[in-house]
């Protein structure tokens, strides 16, 4: 926890001193201060378009900064930036859609310039699940969110809930690394106390999940047909095998590659895995394949322009 609130601290220190008063926290409901984004402002009236990014499991928006250059990347190219988290979950359930609404609401209301057609969303591991869903949410229920969405990219994210939901019950059960069994035992009996097991309430899994492969019918992923989406992921099998004891089942990119398979069958050519082209390296310098780091920001940005630029 100390480790977090230091980690906060520094990223508005490093964005406070690097662009002043263009950095912004704003809270939008007075009876909850967790219910805030971080926005970085554009100095000038020319706004390509919004990136929406979303951290981690628990995570805080701030912590996205000393990970990722996106945000930096993306002001260098005159897009928006704001940051919101989903905090303690792994699906986009009526909670987090609810508080990513109202986010997005305050900030249009309080930006009335900014085009409400040019958004992408994207997200790492958990946030990366929820973008997924709430891009699929927003296409099934266009009425009920304030904004159009023309992309959405995940990194390195569970995207199949019933798949994170064994890999956890695995990982309890090999009992490899103390670290990891207390996460898995954690989240699962958090997902069982909120949406029961997989075998108990299948309806509501599938309603949450981006994705199910296990469906022999169409799921969520039919709102995706034509949308551009990536998955970013970095393939080092050697060392999950070595350091986590995890072996390709185990592993995001099974799932997220199959969703890509499907909405290219779909007649979706936007829809592309993105295999990291630097290992991914944690903001503490320490080697790890769940990082931010495996997104290529620049050519990142480069594909969020384009999408912001078609028809």
């Amino acid at each position: 926890m100390r480790q977090r609130i230091l980690m906060t601290l520094f990223a508005l220190l490093i964005l406070s001193s690097a662009f002043g008063q263009n950095f912004e926290k704003v809270v939008f409901n007075d009876k909850d201060i967790e219910d805030y984004y971080i926005q970085l402002k554009l100095p000038t009236e020319k706004i390509n378009g919004v990136l929406i990014l979303l951290p981690g499991y628990a995570e805080n928006a701030e912590s996205i900064f000393p990970s990722s250059n996106l945000f930096n990347t993306a002001y260098a190219n005159d897009i928006w930036t704001i940051a919101i988290a989903g905090g303690e979950k792994i699906y986009a359930d009526e909670k987090v859609i609810d508080k990513i609404n109202r986010g997005l609401t305050n900030f249009i209301k309080r930006n009335p310039n900014v085009p409400k057609d040019k958004f992408v969303i994207g997200g790492f591991s958990a946030g990366g699940t929820i973008s997924l869903r709430y891009a699929q949410y927003s296409i099934e229920h266009p009425e009920k969110t304030p904004i159009i969405l023309k992309g959405v990219f995940t990194v390195d994210s569970p995207i199949d809930l019933v798949d994170i939901w064994e890999y956890f019950q695995r990982k309890i059960k090999k009992n490899h690394s103390e670290a990891g069994v207390f996460e898995a035992r954690f989240i699962s009996e958090k997902m069982k106390e909120e949406i029961g097991t997989p075998e108990t309430h299948p309806k509501l899994y599938n309603e949450l999940t981006p994705f199910n492969h296990r469906l022999t019918e169409v799921g969520n992923e039919k709102y995706l047909k034509d949308m551009a989406v990536r998955v970013y992921h970095d393939i080092d099998v050697e060392w999950q095998l070595k350091q986590r004891r995890r072996s390709l089942f185990d592993s995001n990119e099974l799932s997220s590659s199959e969703l890509i398979n499907r909405l290219m069958l779909m007649g979706n050519e936007r829809a592309e895995f993105m295999t990291a082209k630097q290992p991914g390296i944690r903001s503490n310098g320490m080697r790890h394949p769940h990082s931010w780091s495996i997104v290529d920001e620049a050519e990142c940005i480069k594909w969020t322009l384009k999408i912001f630029d078609a028809k």
